[in-house]
């Protein structure tokens, strides 16, 4: 037999590669044989797992970090001097981020294996000229598929019959309706969308029956080719973990030269190898913010719980931040934008109930009227819900007027009619196909058709007539249907506009109708070029190459998408974000976030909290470092005079963890500030700290330093050393528990922020001091500390000394006010 394809068929070069595909097709199918061979051959019809990391290089990778290696050497330096607290307090904060980074990473490589979850376990075929259901896993290239509604296709196929067959390929091309398939040659570089003489792996059978024959398995499937794209997208470090990682390789280098600096001045003065590394060890400690990595988890995992309630569901912790400074949204269209349902939209015609009342006679849907669904035909449903609106009933037109006769739909007439008792006949159909069989309307009909197309929508025409015969027909009128936008993605489109957020449109959906639907959301705007921001009939490598395209330009990308043609830009944009409802497993799977009402809306109230998180983590990591700054220089001033260690290791992995890890991570619960959404995204390269977060630092690091390293000198020459270092370690103690409502804003003073607007640092600073005075009073963390009691006139003389350096803060805030407010205005000329 020859070759059923068309010589000009889509797969024409594929075929090349394995010309036994089809030459030994016949009307029996394969013999038993064949398909033995061949499937030694070409191998089992699965969609194979590409090579991916195993889980050991996963763990490895979360050593990566230069915050790690920095938390790991303090770990080491302090096991290695006998301070077996600290070593095993750092390691436990090191093993426990690790683990999360683990298990992030692990869970996001199954998204592959989601994929098969799409295919169908059986195909029905034929085999020695019997239909047999077989494991589709066991299709090979040559077999004659049978196909018929519901079925789920097992493998790529050229159709060699087709009996009214639509398949539904949403999930594969992003296109929202049904599409008619036939057996008619198919230019060879038509867009997969436009591909009508195949079926693919994946999709299912909407309508109709119909016969195939395979010419690609597994891997080699349209499928199969987006599961190699999903394997290979790049996962990249995302900007809050890039920004810390600089931080931490700042600390690195600045640890490393204050610990050298010590060391030489300890052995220029002759001190003992073993009194050099308890300063460097101390100092080691000092340097490294210890509470750090468990301060930005919280603080994510506490967005991620605030964005439950606003139904985003985030997979990885870091997702929440980036989308906080997202330049770009580039979206899929088809229940993204748009409810993902067909509807009418549009009505041209005298009597429009006349209308919608023929259109429901000539359907074959069927509609559940209190549940306001349907089966069968999406555009027939959209037909009859449209009809059901203006109170007309498919069910009582086929009570009242029964069926005399029905000509199907086939994509050679492109209509359909239905010949009822009263004698008429109702015809709905492309307006190309209906017109010619009217006797007037027609060129006004042809200009309001070509209207209603230029916008997008699918045009009907619909007209009635007497007798059996499709002629002399009187035109009702026609109708505009499509998958209209959700009323609130347009808002959100304004709302992510506002907040300087670029919104991409990104479909497999026809170029008119996705230009269309641009402009009623306001993503294509007047004077704009429609190729910058809507890209139709786009493919899963399309798509891909788009994102990477933005991110070329230094862009931080969103992408969102429901369908499993999405999943691989998903993957490698900097955030993915799949629909819960809509989306299919593999794009759910390859996401960061999931929206679980499917409400594009959503993700602007995931971009607020992103960015209020972002301020939260910058000024609690200002807060942290600034200790870490006054522990450092109070270390390394008593070395420099001369004066013994002002504080051991463990008293200052205590303030590290405690009384400053404390309060930091009540620090980022802090509430957003409501003018969040009106500041521009920031900007890709932004430092996490500027060069006046570093200043601000460095200053309040002089002031704490200065009161302590004072009251210490004090108190050493007045007392001795352990009631010197008393007052130091309580001191330094309660300046940054106070310091924490300093931190809280920049610009206004704690009593404007709002004293009990963070209930959690308010309980958190007086449980700290309570907890500071009882280590000077127990027994037991006497002898753990090396500190002795805290007589109430020294703890007094400790809590004001602590306020010292926090009222300098905040009369400086008002200080700055007041010379923004002196200086004159220029006028203007």
């Amino acid at each position: 037999m020859t070759d059923p394809r068309a010589p000009e068929a889509p797969e024409e070069e594929l075929l090349a590669a394995v010309p036994q595909a089809n030459a030994a097709h016949s009307p029996s199918g394969l013999t038993t044989a064949e398909a033995a061979s061949r499937l030694t051959d070409h191998g089992p019809n699965v969609v194979e797992r590409e090579r991916t990391a195993s889980p050991l290089v996963l763990l490895f990778r979360q050593f990566k970090n230069p915050f790690v290696w920095l938390l790991l050497a303090a770990a080491v330096i302090a096991a290695a001097l006998g301070e077996i607290v600290d070593a095993i307090a750092i390691g436990a904060i090191v093993l426990i981020n690790s683990l999360v980074g683990f298990f992030q990473e692990y869970r996001a490589e199954r998204a592959v294996l989601a994929l098969r979850a799409m295919t169908a376990p059986r195909a029905r075929v034929l085999r020695d000229g019997r239909s047999v259901v077989i494991a589709a896993a066991e299709i090979v290239p040559g077999d004659l598929l049978l196909l018929d509604a519901g079925d789920v296709v097992a493998a790529d196929a050229t159709l060699v019959e087709a009996n009214a067959l639509l398949t539904n390929e949403a999930a594969l091309t992003g296109e929202s309706t049904p599409v008619e398939k036939n057996t008619g040659p198919v230019p060879s570089d038509a867009p997969l969308a436009e591909r009508r003489d195949s079926v693919f792996m994946g999709t299912a059978i909407a309508n109709g029956t119909g016969s195939a024959v395979v010419f690609a398995t597994g891997m080699k499937t349209e499928l199969g080719k987006i599961a190699h794209l999903l394997a290979t997208a790049q996962d990249e470090d995302t900007p809050l973990q890039k920004r810390l990682a600089r931080v931490s390789r700042v600390l690195l280098f600045l640890c490393l030269a204050v610990v050298a600096a010590v060391a030489a001045l300890g052995f220029s003065r002759g001190l003992s190898a073993m009194e050099v590394f308890l300063s460097a060890v101390a100092l080691a400690v000092a340097a490294v913010p210890e509470g750090l990595p468990a301060v930005v988890t919280i603080a994510l995992a506490l967005g991620v719980q605030r964005m439950v309630s606003r139904h985003v569901l985030v997979r990885r912790l870091p997702a929440v931040e980036t989308l906080g400074c997202a330049t770009v949204i580039c979206t899929d269209k088809t229940g993204t934008l748009t409810t993902g349902v067909m509807k009418v939209r549009e009505l041209w015609g005298k009597n429009h109930s006349a209308l919608l009342h023929a259109a429901a006679a000539c359907c074959d849907a069927e509609l559940d009227t209190e549940e306001r669904q349907g089966t069968g035909d999406p555009t027939e449903v959209a037909l009859l819900l449209g009809a059901a609106e203006s109170g007309i009933s498919r069910r009582q037109i086929e009570e009242s007027n029964r069926r005399v006769r029905v000509n199907p739909f086939d994509s050679e007439r492109k209509r359909m009619s239905v010949l009822r008792g009263d004698g008429v006949l109702y015809v709905k159909g492309a307006v190309e196909s209906v017109i010619p069989l009217c006797v007037s309307g027609i060129e006004e009909a042809r200009a309001t058709n070509q209207w209603m197309a230029e916008r997008g929508l699918r045009v009907l025409a619909v007209a009635t007539g007497r007798g059996e015969r499709e002629e002399q027909l009187r035109l009702l009128g026609l109708v505009g249907i499509a998958d209209p936008p959700r009323t609130e993605a347009i808002d959100a489109v304004a709302a992510a506009r506002a907040a300087g957020i670029r919104t991409v449109m990104i479909t497999g959906d026809h170029p008119a109708t996705a230009k269309a639907i641009a402009k009623e959301l306001g993503i294509l705007r007047q004077g704009e070029a429609p190729d910058e921001v809507v890209h139709a009939r786009a493919t899963p490598a399309d798509k891909l190459e788009i994102v990477r395209r933005w991110k070329g330009r230094g862009d931080i990308v969103a992408m969102t998408g429901d369908g499993v043609n999405d999943a691989p830009a998903l993957r490698e944009a900097h955030i993915g974000v799949a629909m819960g409802r809509t989306g299919t497993e593999v794009t759910r799977e390859a996401a960061d976030m999931i929206l679980t009402d499917d409400n594009f809306a959503s993700i602007v109230a995931a971009v607020r909290e992103g960015r209020g998180i972002f301020d939260n983590i910058r000024k609690t990591i200002v807060y942290l470092l600034a200790g870490n700054a006054s522990e450092l220089a109070v270390m390394l001033g008593a070395a420099l005079v001369g004066l013994p260690l002002p504080l051991l290791p463990l008293h200052l992995l205590w303030i590290n963890l405690v009384t400053d890890g404390l309060p930091a991570l009540a620090l980022v619960t802090d509430p957003i500030d409501a003018d969040v959404m009106a500041k521009p995204p920031r900007k890709p390269d932004e430092p996490m700290l500027a060069r006046s977060q570093w200043t601000l630092i460095g200053v309040i690091g002089f002031l704490e330093a200065t009161v302590t390293l004072g009251v210490f000198a004090w108190a050493l020459e007045a007392r001795d050393l352990t009631e010197a270092r008393n007052l130091a370690f309580s001191t330094l103690v309660f300046g940054e528990l106070f310091r924490a409502f300093a931190a809280r804003s920049q610009d206004r003073i704690f009593w404007e922020v709002g004293a009990f607007t963070n209930l959690r640092l308010l309980g958190v600073v007086v449980v700290s001091i309570f907890l500071q005075l009882g280590l000077h009073h127990i027994p037991w963390s006497q002898d753990l500390f090396q500190i002795g009691d805290l007589p109430l006139a020294d703890c007094a003389l400790a809590l004001g000394l602590g306020l010292i350096p926090v009222s300098i803060l905040e009369l400086t805030k008002l200080a700055r006010r007041l010379g923004r407010r002196s200086r004159p205005q220029e006028l203007p000329e």
